[in-house]
This record gives structure tokens, sequence and C-alpha cells, in this order.
């Protein structure tokens, strides 16, 4: 049973909110970036083969990390592939991965403001992905396409794309030397030194050092996630395999523990020898980073899909508490962006303490006897909701997920948790909710809560502090005046 946060059920009952200075997850802030500008990787702002900006500022929400202080990594996907012009390729582009490094200021608002507290995001550096290794690039001739290998290539600095035809003939599609890298995942090593960038394509994950972008390790995940023969289409891969993830359905989310010691990934919907779109659970793999051993999970799904419904219900994002409970973003894909509106996008919190390892197991059946409990942490819609947000405005595709530093509210300590959407690089949509066109930022909408919202949270801990000013250390003094 889904049980509602306090807030949103004080809203129903339209009932003023009394007592504790801070009592239930409520909405404290809301910012965005505009989606209409570029980022800073200004080398790669020439038009891609859908004359899109090769660095249009969009996908911010796909993956979001925090790093200590104000700064946050904001993961894009694999570049602006709504707009459709080849559908050979599935309309994917030679959009260069990267992450962005973004200044989060959250400061108390002015007397009388709508919210308690006023976030400005601002971008401070944008990083290129890649490897010093060639990859493997597509000739472009199935698709129609000029050659996927990317102009800024130079020896030992070769970069991965959205492009779906840059993978391996006859590979499947978890060889790591492949060029094509669909990233939705992200999260900051213990030491802030690295990234760990989890994946759609393979699925991969791979781990980057922060300040190059350059990938230093490649991560072996279970062979059964990633499909035996890739194609450039989804519809191909799906015709092409028996088993491993849905076309582009790979490893959506991943957490990080708080010492750092462990990766817990996603997957974001069913894999086909566990039933595909008709299941409705999916599994979580865990990965210890010292020893490389895998365990995994099964999550219940709790909108089942179907072929004719394909707006089903799936996971985007997984956020460790501490070492074995999790929160889990699972939506729909509708709100702005879908021209619908948003009914489903919940947090739901899990705790694999006690959970059976499912990695021998397959089939949808196994996989549902075996699945963890969840309990509903926080309606997103219904928090939205009320503090004025539509269903038509709230944004389809929350994804990003990562707590954040403390604030204070009236003399009392208050947690964070921020929350973001991935806008598809489509800084404005037109459709019959908006036929006038309306605005599509990158969004940020921060959540507090209190120890009695979330028992047993622990903030993840940094060792040391990173260099050109991203701050480390949670309430850390280095942090104040950053």
């Amino acid at each position: 049973m889904i049980r509602y946060t306090r807030v949103a059920l004080f809203a129903a009952l339209g009932l003023a909110m009394t007592g504790p200075a801070f009592a239930g997850v409520d909405l404290i802030a809301a910012g965005q970036l505009d989606g209409h500008g570029g980022d800073l990787a200004y080398r790669t702002s020439g038009p891609l083969e859908n004359n899109v900006p090769g660095n249009v500022l969009g996908g911010l929400g796909s993956g979001l990390a925090y790093a200590g202080c104000n700064t946050f990594l904001a993961l894009p996907d694999r570049g602006p592939n709504a707009v459709a012009y080849d559908a050979l390729s599935d309309d994917t582009t030679s959009y260069i991965d990267r992450f962005q490094t973004l200044r989060m200021t959250l400061e108390p608002s002015a007397p009388g403001a709508a919210l308690p507290f006023t976030l400005s995001p601002r971008l401070r550096d944008t990083t290129l992905l890649a490897d010093r290794l060639p990859l493997y690039y597509g000739d472009g001739a199935a698709v129609n396409l000029p050659k996927g290998r990317p102009a800024l290539n130079r020896p030992f600095r070769h970069y991965f794309t959205g492009r779906s035809d840059n993978a391996a003939p006859g590979q499947p599609s978890s060889s790591p030397f492949n060029a094509r890298l669909d990233p939705e995942g992200i999260r900051v090593s213990a030491d802030g030194e690295s990234v760990y960038v989890s994946d759609e394509y393979g699925p991969y994950l791979y781990r980057f050092d922060r300040r190059s972008g350059v990938r230093t390790r490649a991560y072996r995940l279970p062979a059964m996630l990633g499909v035996a023969h890739a194609a450039p289409t989804g519809d191909a891969e799906i015709d092409g395999n028996t088993s491993g993830r849905l076309a582009n359905k790979g490893m959506e989310g991943l957490a990080i523990s708080p010492d750092g010691r462990t990766l817990t990934g996603i997957m974001q919907s069913p894999l086909l020898q566990d039933g595909g779109k008709k299941a409705g659970t999916t599994r979580i793999v865990q990965l210890d980073l010292a020893t490389g051993r895998t365990r995994q999970y099964a999550y219940p799904l709790t909108n089942v899909g179907s072929a004719s419904k394909p707006k089903y219900t799936i996971v985007s994002e997984i956020v460790a508490i501490n070492d074995h409970a999790f929160l889990v973003d699972e939506r729909d894909g509708k709100g702005l962006g879908d021209g619908s509106s948003a009914s489903f996008k919940h947090l739901m919190r899990i705790d694999l303490s006690h959970a059976q390892d499912v990695s021998e197991l397959s089939g949808a059946d196994a996989l549902a006897a075996a699945a963890v409990s969840k309990q509903d942490f926080l309606d997103l819609v219904a928090v939205l909701g009320a503090h004025g947000f539509s269903p038509e405005a709230i944004p389809a595709k929350i994804e990003g997920v990562a707590f954040g530093p403390d604030v204070m509210r009236h003399g009392h300590r208050v947690h964070t948790l921020f929350v973001a959407n991935d806008n598809d690089f489509l800084p404005t949509v037109t459709d019959d909710v908006y036929p006038q066109g309306v605005d599509n930022p990158n969004r940020f909408f921060v959540f507090g809560f209190d120890d009695a919202d979330l028992p047993g949270y622990q903030p993840q801990r940094f060792t040391r502090a990173h260099g050109r000013g991203h701050g480390f250390g949670h309430d850390d003094e280095r942090c104040h005046g950053e």
C-alpha cells in the first residue's frame, strides 16, 4: 500500500501545518538553468547531424551527484535525439558524452516568499568523457550518416558519444571498447578524484578521472544484463536477442554507499528473460569496488506496463540512505515534455539487509517471488501539486536524485534531497497542452526532511578536498564562503 507524506495529506485536507520547525518531507526550494544556451565545452558547439548545437545545455537531470559543499555533478544522457532526423540511427547523434559541474547556492528566502529557501544553480565546468585507448566507431554506412568518429579525437583522447551505431558488430552490447555511451547514473568517489557512471547501452559501469574525464576503469557486470547482438536501432536489438536488457533501458540509476565502498545500480526495466515490457520486476545490481563481486536483488514495479501502454512505469534513479537502505525513483513518462499530465512519480524506500540474492534466478515469476518490499517515501506529484505545480507543468522525466548539504531553518537542522529533470535537450516544447509553446528548462527541486522522516540516513563521507574550489566534506568548515 502506498502511504502519502504528511505534507501531501495535510494539503489534501486543507489543514495548516503546525508544531515542530520541520515536520514531514516538503518542497523548500526550486531553481532552474535555461535550456536555450550552451555549456562550457565550446569546442563541441558546432552543429550535430540533426543541426542541434553540440554543446546545448540540456538533459542535466539524467543523473545528479552531490560532491560536497555546494557542488553537484549533473549528467546529460546520450544527447539531443528528440529531434527526428534519421530513424536508422534512432535519431542519435555524435554528441560527446560529458558531465557538468554545478554550484547550487541554497539560501534563506526573503520574507513572504513562496518557499523558505532560494536555489541559485550556476554552471561552473563541463568535462568531456574519453578513453586513452582507441574505441570502435561506426563507418556510418548502415545508417546513412558520416563516420561516427568525432573530429575532436586526438592521440590518447578518444571520446564517447551517443551515436547508436558506435558498437562493434558481432560483439555483445557490454563490450568496453564500444564508443557509444548513454550515461544515466553518476556518483562521486569518496576521495573526490573519480566519478562512477552507469549507462543504458551496455549496460556499462565505468570510472572516470574527475579532472580530465578520461576513463580509468571498466567494471565487469553480469553478462546476463547485456544483449548478445548490438544494433543501431532499438527494434533491431529486441528482434535479435532473447535475453538481456530492453533496448536503451539498461542501468538507469546508480548509488554509492556512504563509505564509498559499494556501488548499487538499478535496471530501468525488466530484462527480456524476466518478461520484458509485460513483467513487473526489475533488477538491482550491487558491486563491491574492492573485490569486483556482484549481488543482484529484485525490485517490484508498482504499475506493470504492456505493449499497448508504452508509458509504463519505469525506474530512473537509486540513491543510498545508508549501506543497506535506498530510495528508488519510480515514475511514469507523463508531464511537461510529453504533452500529458504527470500522475505517478514516487520515491520508494527499500532495505536490502535481508533481501534474497537473485543472481541465479531467471523469469518473471521467480523474480517476483523474491522481490524486496518497499514503502512510499515521497509522492512528487502530490507535494509539487500542493505548491502550485499543475500535473501538466511537472516535468515528465524526473530522473536525477541526490542528497545535498544540510541547512538550518528556525534553529533546526534540515537534511536536503535534490531532484532534477531530463528535459531531452528541448529548451521549449509545443504540444496539445501548450500549443503556443512553453519553456522547458533544466529544473531542480529541493526537498527538506528530518531524521524522523528518513530513519538511518547517513550522508556520504568525503575523505579529502578536490582542487579548483570543489570543496568537500559535509558541513565542513572548508565549505563556508565557497
